[in-house]
């Protein structure tokens, strides 16, 4: 008998190691996924969300509900997603305003390049220079040379200190030798209304913000921020051709976890964006924001926050942006 209790005892142990797989490998979604977008609704970064969550929503027979937790040029709604369990459920949509806006703050409360990590890109885009209808200028020259008569500065909006539209500003008249007061709202929908409404003379922003107010005349637009002309906008040129040499600015946007997210998971979630991007619905959304789908595996862009955030914080040093 004292032979045999060893073997008996081996049989909870066996049954252990026999559940772990199934436990590993728990189908995923489980429950509804949330979408944390740190920026108020009616942004870019909202939009292409909203899109993406839409096409997520049929491929997993889950709602993928986008939440809005703006605040703090997107600090807050980012911040609440590193404390959220790292298992896929919670998910943050964010563009490139974030790591621009990382490189300018001294004190966060999580590690910007490390606290978050890439999942899948969705898309990358040039910006508008937009200018309210009243400014008398029709070219990029012109622009230029308007603001070096004005001794106040012209204003330009954005969505917050530190983002994409602050930095596409700043960089903007510290390569064409100008000065422009920065004017900055809570959220891109907030911003493009006061140059829609002439509380401010320029924003250089996305074509998912500028164009609602394009469509309604409310706003002109004279240029755009990427190295080349694109497909995407035709007819407009470059700020670079325009008289302003070697100035370039481009936007992107994509879905991100809290640190700690498995492997099997990004990989997951990855490929589902990724097929969502190639189908005609989305192709057609991309085309009609005026951007290109960016797919990306998880190895391309695992070190993109780092890489970005210290090309903005030489970016800052340029500009003059001081630590906010």
């Amino acid at each position: 008998m004292s032979k045999m209790r060893p073997r008996a005892s081996l049989v909870p142990l066996l049954l252990v190691f026999i559940a772990l797989p199934v436990i590993a490998q728990a189908p995923y979604p489980a429950r509804n996924v949330q979408i944390i977008v740190p920026y108020t609704a009616g942004g870019s970064i909202d939009i292409m969300t909203r899109a993406v969550a839409q096409q997520l929503t049929v491929a997993w027979g889950k709602n993928v509900v986008v939440d809005n937790r703006p605040g703090a040029s997107g600090m807050i709604g980012t911040e609440i997603a590193t404390k959220a369990e790292a298992d896929g459920h919670v998910l943050l949509g964010h563009t490139s305003s974030y790591p621009a806006t990382a490189a300018v703050r001294e004190k966060l409360p999580f590690d910007p390049a490390r606290a978050i990590v890439p999942v899948a890109m969705i898309a990358r885009a040039p910006m508008m220079v937009a200018i309210h209808p009243s400014v008398p200028a029709k070219t990029v020259k012109e622009l230029v040379a308007l603001a070096k008569k004005d001794t106040n500065g012209l204003k330009y909006s954005s969505s917050g200190t530190g983002g994409n539209n602050h930095f596409s500003g700043a960089l903007f008249a510290s390569a064409a030798g100008i000065k422009l007061t920065h004017i900055p709202y809570k959220g891109i929908s907030q911003a493009m209304t006061a140059l829609a409404s002439g509380e401010v003379e320029i924003c250089i922003a996305s074509a998912a913000a500028v164009n609602p107010q394009l469509r309604a005349n409310r706003v002109r637009v004279i240029a755009i921020t990427s190295e080349k002309p694109t497909s995407l906008l035709p007819g407009l040129p470059t700020v670079a051709q325009s008289g302003v040499p070697g100035y370039t600015y481009e936007l992107w946007w994509g879905l991100f976890a809290p640190a700690g997210l498995s492997a099997d998971r990004i990989n997951f979630i990855n490929a589902a964006v990724n097929k969502s991007l190639a189908g005609p619905e989305m192709k057609k959304f991309l085309e009609n924001e005026s951007a290109e789908a960016w797919v990306a595996t998880p190895a391309q862009i695992a070190d993109l926050l780092p890489r970005e955030i210290e090309r903005y914080r030489k970016a800052a040093k340029e500009a003059g942006i001081p630590p906010q």
